[in-house]
């Protein structure tokens, strides 16, 4: 496929996104089972193109004077992308499956391209309804938050301590340009491309032989910094696919008990392949039989450490799922802080005197942040907040750079301030 065919093709994922309100893979995977001819560099391409024109959704619609999804593309080429309008004009020649030719008002609107004067919220290209939550997380510079929410994210991966060391996989990825990441110990990146792809690092063997897992370095230094120690029994109450449970088992160098659950027991599936790989040996696996059924009732009030990677909006990772943010109603986060609130009040039923909750999000709005330690404490007078300091203080490695970020209650990691998703983190202790 030519560029302007592919323009073309995303402009047509794009209005069934619309029309059918799903999410972008779902458009995406339906476009490549029905156009058998799109190899996969060409279905990679529309994806990036597709996801780009989603992160800039509002201002581009803004700056074009209508929310279409040729005027999203075409705004995305020219406010993303850096397209002149002759370079658009090219691609759009309306031969060859290219798009139409540029109107003179779509000729105008690039020439001029500009947000100046646009609501915050536009210029941010975040959701009107949300812009009130968010300024209020992320304050004065909320506008450079949000432009940087909807930046492309890089790749990070963690290192498997349980199996190499960063400077042996390094040498290994040579070949890949990695770089070490700023703040994890564990941490290599990968930078995104012109085109918005990295490498594929789950062809690469240290990949299949575990010396390593994809994992965000925000969501790797929380998960340090929640202080799990070889030797304790560990929870991780909302494992997932379990990236968090991996991390933990080396930080516990495979030593003590770690056990992982989920609400939902689909999304435990891939953790059993990840764990064979890992060589984390201290892990088990329970599912609760119901909703209602608590499957730690046997070491209830014995654990030392609780970690809650709560159900959230997911604000903290619109990098890297930019259709998400389109998507989420005013509904949702009022349904997740009641979810907070439930597992927060789970955990504390879980740990010991003297042990801890971890809680962590993947958002940047208080109200699943700080709000909710501060809702959770007026209710649990026997736990008490650790001061982020004091939290920073406790971990392995030197993080007192961290201390800038300090909210109320917590850490807030954010992609301008830490170059990661934007992570929250708020420790707990049981007083008695």
């Amino acid at each position: 496929m030519t560029p302007a065919a592919r323009i073309s093709a995303a402009i047509e994922v794009l209005q069934d996104i619309v029309e059918r309100r799903r999410p972008a893979s779902d458009s995406l995977k339906d476009w490549g089972l029905s156009r058998r001819f799109a190899g996969s560099k060409d279905r990679a391409a529309i994806a990036s193109l597709v996801y780009d024109a989603l992160r800039r959704k509002a201002s581009s619609g803004y700056a074009m004077a209508s929310e279409t999804p040729r005027a999203l593309v075409l705004g995305m080429l020219a406010g993303l992308r850096g397209l002149g309008v002759a370079e658009i004009a090219e691609l759009c020649s309306g031969e060859n499956h290219a798009p139409e030719p540029l109107s003179d008002d779509e000729t105008a609107l690039l020439t001029a391209f500009s947000v100046e004067g646009a609501p915050e919220w536009v210029q941010a290209d975040v959701p009107e309804w949300l812009w009130p939550s968010f300024r209020a997380g992320l304050g004065e510079v909320a506008i450079a938050e949000g432009e940087a929410l909807a930046a492309r994210a890089p790749i990070d991966l963690r290192v498997n301590r349980l199996k190499a060391g960063r400077d042996a996989v390094l040498n290994d990825l040579a070949h890949l340009e990695p770089e070490q990441g700023p703040w994890s110990p564990d941490a290599l990146r990968f930078q995104p491309g012109h085109d918005g792809r990295g490498p594929s690092l789950q062809t690469e063997p240290g990949f299949f032989a575990g010396a390593f897992e994809i994992q965000d370095e925000g969501s790797q230094l929380v998960t340090l910094l929640a202080g799990a120690r070889p030797g304790q029994t560990v929870i991780d109450l909302c494992a997932g696919a379990g990236g968090k449970t991996l991390a933990l088992a080396a930080l516990m160098a495979n030593r003590g008990s770690l056990y992982a659950t989920d609400l939902d027991s689909r999304r435990l599936a891939p953790l059993h392949d990840r764990l064979a790989r890992s060589g984390a040996g201290i892990v088990e696996v329970r599912i609760p039989r119901s909703r209602g059924h608590e499957p730690f009732a046997d070491i209830a009030g014995q654990v030392d450490l609780v970690l809650v990677d709560a159900p959230c909006t997911g604000s903290g990772t619109w990098r890297r799922n930019p259709d998400a943010k389109w998507r989420v109603r005013p509904g949702a986060l009022a349904e997740r802080i009641k979810d907070q609130a439930e597992v927060l009040a789970r955990a504390a039923r879980l740990v010991k005197p003297g042990g801890r909750i971890a809680y962590i999000t993947c958002s940047v709005l208080p109200e699943e942040n700080d709000e909710a330690i501060r809702a959770f404490l007026a209710k649990h007078a026997s736990f008490s907040a650790i001061a982020p300091i004091d939290v920073l203080r406790g971990a392995e490695s030197d993080f007192s750079l961290l201390a800038r970020f300090a909210t109320t209650h917590g850490l807030q990691l954010s992609p301008r301030r830490t170059g990661t998703d934007g992570f929250y983190l708020a420790c707990l202790t049981r007083n008695a």
